[in-house]
């Protein structure tokens, strides 16, 4: 299982500091550098910086693709940072949104799983240095090339939760990026991505199913605990109006906490604060997902949340700004400490 480090924009870093951070992580051994799409610095430019100053992979989890990018701008952008990292980047593309609300917001037919098909196959052969013609449900390219023949591979792969969309990329990405599942529903996700992999002929080993595992690391635990549920409710609450079977709040129910995220709906809807909610969250819905507390705890429950992963990131969240946080939190969780209490484990 490679092991990689995931910083974001909350952390509250310079671009200076992306980069520091991301040399930093190769010192203590980490294998890959991962950010999400939104937020600045840009994440192009940060996987550009730490190709450049690093030996490590680098990837973006995820582009949310129909919000910001047509295929092939976003192939242009991609194909460069391959180029400047010698073939070491991946990218990651996710819808970004659900619901009929948010499709009709970005123009396009409420029909997922298609338009993420639209978006791998032209991608696929953008990336390839192809001159790519397609029609499809969403999407329609016409000669459309990058204008090189001669690119590094540069992997595609793609956010996916559901059975639909780990299928789909178990058929046409290189990689299946899982995101808040517990290890249950990471075994769960790999069968659906192995019966993906069939239809096409594929063998499932050929596509890397990895996830941010999210921590937070401090001896404040109860900052901690505050810091690490806002991001649990963010992704876990449905936004009023939205759909409760679909996206995350969907997956959450999925994995048996829908009870208590609807109470907590209720209560957000009644008026109550995020701090009030995050505060009535069962420690065992926080536990079964991520880490909180001190570091002697963290490797071992990390090496327990990573079990059945390919790639396992951990995505760095902090009690407050700043790189010495994130520094604490990566030298807690080193891939020598993890792969040793996963061998604790057995």
């Amino acid at each position: 299982m490679r092991i990689g480090a995931g910083l974001d924009s909350r952390l509250g870093l310079t671009f200076g500091e992306f980069r520091q951070a991301g040399r930093d992580a190769g010192i203590l051994g980490f294998e890959s550098l991962w950010t999400p799409a939104l937020g600045i610095p840009d994440p192009f430019h940060v996987c550009a910086a730490w190709a450049q100053d690093t030996t490590l992979v680098t990837g973006i989890s995820v582009v949310p693709v129909p919000r910001l990018w047509r295929p092939l701008g976003l192939a242009m952008q991609a194909a460069t940072v391959g180029q400047i990292s010698g073939g070491r980047f991946i990218l990651g593309i996710g819808t970004g949104g659900y619901g009929p609300g948010f499709w009709a917001s970005v123009g396009l037919p409420d029909r997922p799983v298609a338009i993420m098909r639209d978006y791998l196959t032209v991608l696929h052969g953008l990336l390839a240095g192809e001159t790519v013609t397609y029609e499809g449900p969403a999407l329609s390219e016409h000669g459309a090339s990058v204008g090189k023949a001669a690119l590094p591979e540069v992997p595609l792969y793609l956010g996916a939760l559901g059975p639909q969309m780990l299928r789909l990329a178990g058929e046409l990405a290189d990689g299946a990026l899982l995101n808040w599942a517990t290890p249950e529903r990471i075994g769960q996700s790999r069968a659906f991505v192995a019966e993906g992999a069939a239809r096409s002929g594929r063998e499932p080993r050929h596509v890397a199913l990895t996830m941010y595992v999210r921590v937070c690391v401090d001896d404040d635990v109860a900052a901690a605990r505050q810091a690490l549920g806002r991001q649990v409710l963010g992704y876990a609450m449905a936004l009023p109006g939205t759909p409760t079977t679909a996206g995350y709040r969907g997956l959450f129910a999925s994995m048996g906490f829908g009870e208590i995220l609807s109470e907590l709906e209720e209560r957000r809807g009644r008026g109550d604060h995020l701090d009030a909610l995050v505060a009535a969250v069962p420690d065992d819905l926080l536990t079964s997902l991520g880490y909180y507390g001190p570091a002697a705890g963290a490797p071992q429950a990390y090496a327990r949340l990573s079990a059945g992963l390919d790639e396992t990131i951990v995505r760095v969240v902090t009690t407050r700004p700043g790189v010495d946080k994130v520094l604490a939190t990566l030298e807690a969780l080193t891939p020598d400490r993890i792969r040793a209490a996963a061998e604790d484990i057995g």
